[in-house]
């Protein structure tokens, strides 16, 4: 879970950082989770990224993702000005 959670994180901040925005700017995310046990471990790298930024969150169960990933992240960015 972490590893993957890691993976997403960066994949985002990247997308985030071609669109003009990065991780600081974030407003709200959505957190799934194909197990809700995961959800620690998932915690733990997602404070690590976002540090003292906590933007608004969700966090859902969901019966599978695709690729049979375990997490996927959503999130709402303002652009930088």
């Amino acid at each position: 879970m972490a590893e993957q959670t890691d993976r997403v994180l960066k994949n985002l901040a990247a997308v985030l950082e071609q669109a003009g925005s990065s991780l600081q700017h974030v407003v709200k995310t959505t957190v799934f989770l194909a197990d809700m046990a995961d959800f620690p471990a998932m915690n733990d790298v997602y404070a690590r990224h976002f540090g003292d930024h906590r933007p608004a969150r969700s966090t859902v169960a969901v019966r599978t993702l695709p690729k049979d990933a375990r997490v996927e992240i959503d999130a709402v960015a303002l652009r930088r000005r």
